[in-house]
């Protein structure tokens, strides 16, 4: 279906941007704050670039107050923004300071009439959870997480309806356990599995505390999305993409929302001997906790070809992004049962490669909500590139503009077809760490002034996506039909 005429959005849709804890903040050893796992694993050499960490980030800690009135000046109506657990229970125990400050950033929001989503986890586990419990490898983590929930939400329920769980779980946990390329460091895909299993636990568990506390508020997970496509309409490439489907999204979505794991991919994990104990209890917590929408954080999908008998060899041994669903270099991987990735000839890419699919995001709303049949909240969808500053601080980032363009007429395709979208929050308001990629890929509609080596004076400089962006939302999104 396509939208011929006038572009419609839901009267109060939630027009934002987002950002992480750690990739804005900076302050990292102040205000009570202690070290996450993301503050040791970017001192190791070599993990980061230009060994690049998040003790300035942008400053966000500081500024808050000069970003929210760009916000407000923007025309914002939501923010989406994480927590940093190590600043709210450093070592176990409340900090006040902690606390102060996101109260003070939550007030600032709604005194701009910006709607505050907390994002509970953006991957910057305590550091002290790691080394006493050994991180999501434990059920005391769980605990853990459990009484920062309800810290968090008691502290800060009067004034948040909006909540996220975990953001990008298929994400930090690939990364942190099977690529070693974020903490913990980890190279073991057993362990991995294990480890998302108790994800999921905790995930659950909070939800369900969210309920009990907080019966008004909305929560739910925030996944990292992209919906696969079989290369050719040969039957097993079909299946293949049947798979791969299963294999990237319903892997965690189906836990998400039904409280089981697809019996398919259970059974590879059997075969390769990846699986892992799912006791009684474990099955009636996942089952109890149904999230009240699902966020989606959507870069781009993916493409299949039906499985090759031949395992790669070492000479192709290759750490790929898990955004790129593709298998790695690991032999006798569920991949390698299951589909082979392929480069799409149909897309263009970004500066680091990812591929541009605005019609993707279209299909992965559609097939997500028929099939789980709950709201929808873009928590994520934008463009990493090299941004250029003129001598007259101007930032003429066309290109950004046309992704955001092209992706929200495809949204609006989506809800034209019935597909309730609560909101749509944009990566990411400012420049910010780009966690692996340092501070070179830039994301934000404000460009932040600092390299990776030099912090400078971190000047806040509008794009020419800002001034887009303001125009759009002024409308509710009639500039697209006008644009068209």
């Amino acid at each position: 279906m396509n939208t011929e005429n006038a572009i419609q959005f839901p009267e109060g849709f939630l027009w934002g941007a987002a950002s992480a804890a750690y990739q804005v903040e900076g302050a990292s050893a102040e205000g009570g704050k202690a070290p996450s796992i993301w503050d040791n694993f970017s001192q190791l050499p070599g993990k980061t670039k230009n060994g690049t960490d998040g003790k300035v980030a942008v400053d966000h800690y500081h500024r808050f107050r000069e970003d929210i009135q760009l916000m407000a000046k923007m025309n914002l109506k939501t923010y989406r923004f994480s927590l940093a657990w190590s600043r709210v229970l450093p070592n176990g125990e409340v900090n006040q300071e902690g606390l102060d400050f996101y109260g003070a950033l939550i007030d600032e929001l709604i005194a701009n009439g910006i709607e505050p989503v907390v994002t509970l986890y953006h991957w910057d586990l305590p550091q002290a959870l790691q080394d006493e419990y050994g991180g999501w490898e434990s059920r005391e983590t769980i605990q853990a997480f459990l009484k920062y929930a309800e810290v968090v939400f008691k502290e800060f329920g009067d004034r948040v309806r909006y909540w996220v769980t975990f953001n990008e779980q298929n994400v930090f946990t690939s990364l942190g356990y099977r690529w070693a390329s974020h903490p913990p460091n980890v190279s073991d895909m057993k362990r991995m599995y294990q480890a998302n299993h108790l994800v999921n636990l905790a995930n659950a568990e909070v939800i369900s505390l969210c309920h009990r506390l907080l019966p008004d508020a909305l929560i739910g997970p925030s996944f990292g999305y992209g919906e696969v496509v079989p290369e050719t309409c040969h039957p097993q490439d079909v299946v293949a993409a049947m798979d791969a489907n299963l294999f990237n999204n319903d892997w965690w979505l189906e836990v998400y929302c039904r409280g089981t794991y697809p019996q398919r991919i259970m059974n590879v994990l059997k075969q390769l001997d990846l699986d892992f104990e799912v006791t009684a209890a474990d099955t009636a917590t996942l089952k109890a906790a149904k999230p009240d929408f699902l966020g989606i954080n959507y870069y781009h999908g993916g493409t299949v070809r039906r499985p090759s008998a031949t395992v790669m060899n070492e000479k192709n041994l290759e750490m790929t992004d898990p955004y790129l669903m593709a298998a790695d270099g690991q032999k006798e991987t569920p991949e390698h049962l299951l589909f082979q990735s392929v480069s799409n000839p149909y897309l263009a890419k970004t500066d680091w490669g990812w591929e541009i699919d605005p019609v993707g995001l279209q299909i992965a709303l559609r097939n997500v909500y028929e099939k789980y049949q709950l709201p929808i909240f873009i928590t994520e969808n934008g463009l990493g590139a090299f941004d250029t500053l003129t001598s007259t601080d101007e930032i003429d980032d066309d290109y950004r503009i046309t992704f955001y363009r092209e992706h929200l007429l495809e949204l609006a395709n989506a809800i034209a077809c019935g597909v309730p979208v609560i909101g749509y929050c944009a990566w990411s308001f400012t420049d910010l760490l780009s966690w692996l990629n340092g501070y070179e890929k830039r994301y934000g509609f404000v460009y932040v002034d600092r390299t990776d080596e030099d912090v400078r004076e971190l000047k806040r400089i509008p794009k020419k996506s800002y001034f887009w962006y303001r125009d759009l939302i002024a409308k509710n999104g009639q500039q697209l039909t006008e644009e068209k």
